[in-house]
């Protein structure tokens, strides 16, 4: 119990500590852009950005090798392929129907709140947009599907491709499997390295407040407070479309796990917080990992429920991807898009495949948003339109992701009768 009352202390401290360097990096932020010249601002803050960089970077060195051991492991502890198949159907039950909820309510509120509607397409970022526009000139159905299928699993580990590397743990982890015993040494290996990469979770999330001071300062001393006045609507349409999509999570995470639910809750905080901050959902990952066990969850579902969800589960972005899209769409007058549902539905599903596998990191929704709004004739330039404001989008979006997979581990537990108590 001392060690359990431990453990919540300092992941309220953190939390906390995480919040204070919000706040203080929002406040340098404006003080920065209110009395800087420009050019020391330009120069500023990237390299304020580099401490929410360095904290990234330290979490995805570990990314890699937690999603294989843990993923291997948990297919092993599952113990029969039956097993890993009703597993891995219902999880996919509940990841491809919240991945609908989200797109359609995304659609069905940016229809009605119509926040492209009126805007000055020349406030567009064409210089940023350029960027992702080299990211998506390859794009096509043959690059997406050697996207999913990893080439060599060194080099989807040295890129973090999630998805490829899901893809070559399910194999690995069901050949471990079929072996037998003469696969047990490699199955206690890879456990023992779940909980020394874990350990090292605990040592970088110690850095969470450094990068998030870092990622708050950059972006408000660049861009200053006026410019959430300038996309107001658009962003409180977004987060009121979250609001949404929580409510309706919650509301099923009740039925499934009752009071447990605020239990879960208080067991994200941490981690919520900081993908909120950092505005990647990529960077929790592993603190996800140790919070769900902590919370009762069969660490066997774990560690085969949670790798999945961050390829196919990501609410979040997934409404985001709507409401980006729908958004260009009305500021540059597309009416083949905004004016034909049979159109908005065949994009809807399009993005639910082009989306699977994109790694939870700043940006990579609208690098899906650009490559296929290309093929419904959303112009690329007016991906410009979002990318300014896209990091408080981002906040938002990946912490609903955060929540999303959450409760799909918890239900499968629940479904599968492996959920205790802490």
């Amino acid at each position: 119990m001392q060690g359990s009352t431990n453990s919540k202390q300092k992941s309220n401290r953190l939390t906390l500590y995480i919040i204070l360097a919000m706040l203080s990096g929002i406040f340098a932020g404006y003080l920065i852009h209110e009395n800087a010249s420009p050019e020391f601002i330009k120069d500023f803050s990237p390299k304020i950005k580099l401490l929410a960089t360095i904290f990234l970077r330290m979490v995805q060195m570990i990314i890699a090798p937690l999603v294989f051991s843990t993923l291997v492991v948990g297919i092993a502890k599952l113990g029969d392929l039956k097993a890993v198949g009703r597993v891995g159907g219902k999880a996919m039950i509940w990841f491809i129907s919240a991945s609908l909820i989200s797109l359609t309510l995304g659609l069905i509120l940016v229809t009605i709140t119509k926040p492209g509607i009126g805007v000055n397409i020349s406030n567009a970022d064409v210089e940023g947009a350029k960027d992702l526009i080299g990211k998506t000139k390859e794009f096509s159905i043959d690059k997406f599907v050697e996207h999913v299928f990893p080439r060599s699993v060194m080099e989807a580990m040295a890129n973090n491709e999630i998805l490829q590397l899901v893809i070559f743990s399910i194999f690995f982890g069901v050949a471990l499997t079929a072996i037998g015993k003469k696969g047990e040494n490699i199955i206690h290996a890879l456990d023992s390295l779940t909980h020394v990469v874990l350990k090292m979770v605990s040592y970088v999330m110690k850095f969470a407040p450094i990068g998030v001071f870092g990622a708050m300062t950059g972006v408000i001393a660049m861009k200053g407070l006026g410019i959430l006045n300038t996309y107001a609507y658009y962003i409180g349409s977004f987060y009121a479309g979250l609001v949404v999509l929580w409510l309706l999570l919650l509301i099923v995470g009740y039925i499934i796990l009752r009071q447990r639910l605020f239990v879960l809750l208080k067991r994200l905080s941490n981690p919520m917080a900081i993908a909120f901050n950092t505005a990647s959902s990529e960077a929790v990952f592993p603190k996800l990992v140790e919070e769900m066990e902590r919370f009762g969850c069969n660490n066997k579902i774990v560690s085969f429920t949670l790798p999945l969800g961050y390829s196919f589960n990501l609410d979040g972005s997934m409404m985001y991807m709507t409401f980006a899209s729908m958004f260009i769409a009305q500021a540059y007058n597309i009416t083949s898009i905004t004016d034909h549902l049979g159109t908005q539905i065949v994009m809807l599903l399009v993005f639910m495949l082009t989306s699977k596998g994109i790694a939870g990191v700043p940006r990579a929704s609208l690098v899906v948003v650009l490559a296929t709004g290309g093929m419904f004739g959303i112009p690329p330039e007016g991906i410009g339109l979002v990318l300014a404001i896209d990091t408080f989008c981002d906040m938002g979006r990946s912490m609903t992701n955060v929540l999303g997979n959450a409760l799909a581990t918890a239900a499968v537990s629940k479904w599968e009768g492996a959920l205790t108590h802490e």
